[in-house]
C-alpha cells in the first residue's frame, strides 16, 4: 500500500476499519453488488482553509485513486489552495445538497445521479467535489438556466471574476485533469463546476 505518512506528513491512506464501516453504513454506504468496503480507502489530508490556516480533512475514495488524490491534495496544500471544508458526507447524513450548501468538499457517496436511476461516479468513489457552493451545478431546461443550490446563483455566471472559481486556469483543474480526471465544467449538457471524475 502507498506509504504516504513517510513521504507526506499529515497525509495518509488506510483501509476502512470497523469503526469507519459502522460510521458510514446506512448513510454514504449501503449494501450493494458493485462496491465493497474493501474497494474503498480512508484518506487523511491537510488543506489550507479560507482563513489561510492548515486544517485536517478526511475523504473516502476508491482504492484505485487513493494515492493519486494524495498527490493532488499535497500539491494543492503546498500551493495554499483554499478549500473551505473537507468532511465525510456522512456528517451531513449523506445528503449531497446539505453538504454542497455548506461548501463541503467530499468524494464517496453511494447514490444515484439527481433525478435519474443511474449510479453517480460518487457511488464508486471515483468522483470528487471541490468548493461546491462557489462552483455550482447548473442545468438547462427549455433554454433556462437552473442552479441547483439556492443562494449560489451569483456564482453560476462564469464570465465575471468570482472567488474560489474553478476554471481552466485554476490549479485544481490543472492537477485533476493531468491525472485522468474529467471536469464537469467542460460538459455540454450541463455544467458541474465543482465535480471531477476519474476515467482511466
Amino acid at each position: 500500500m502507498y506509504n504516504s505518512s513517510t513521504t507526506y506528513p499529515g497525509f495518509s491512506i488506510a483501509p476502512l476499519d470497523t469503526g469507519l464501516q459502522q460510521r458510514i453504513y446506512g448513510l454514504s454506504y449501503h449494501d450493494n453488488p458493485y462496491i465493497s468496503y474493501q474497494d474503498l480507502r480512508y484518506l487523511q489530508i491537510l488543506y489550507c482553509d479560507f482563513h489561510g490556516n492548515t486544517a485536517d480533512g478526511e475523504l473516502i475514495c476508491n482504492r484505485i485513486i487513493a494515492s493519486t488524490l494524495i498527490e493532488i491534495f499535497y500539491s494543492l496544500y503546498n500551493a495554499d489552495y483554499p478549500i473551505e471544508k473537507m468532511h465525510l458526507i456522512d456528517d451531513y447524513q449523506a445528503d449531497d445538497d446539505l453538504s454542497c450548501l455548506d461548501n463541503n468538499s467530499s468524494c464517496f457517496n453511494y447514490r444515484t445521479i439527481d433525478q435519474t436511476d443511474r449510479l453517480s461516479m460518487h457511488a464508486y468513489g471515483l468522483a470528487i467535489d471541490i468548493n461546491p457552493f462557489y462552483n455550482p451545478y447548473v442545468t438547462f431546461v427549455d433554454q433556462k438556466e437552473h442552479v441547483s443550490l439556492p443562494g449560489a446563483e451569483y456564482y453560476a455566471d462564469r464570465s465575471k471574476p468570482l472567488p474560489y472559481q474553478i476554471n481552466h486556469q485554476d490549479l485544481c483543474y490543472q492537477l485533476f485533469t493531468s491525472h485522468q480526471f474529467q471536469w464537469g465544467g467542460d460538459w455540454t449538457h450541463c455544467k458541474d463546476y465543482h465535480h471531477f471524475e476519474f476515467h482511466p
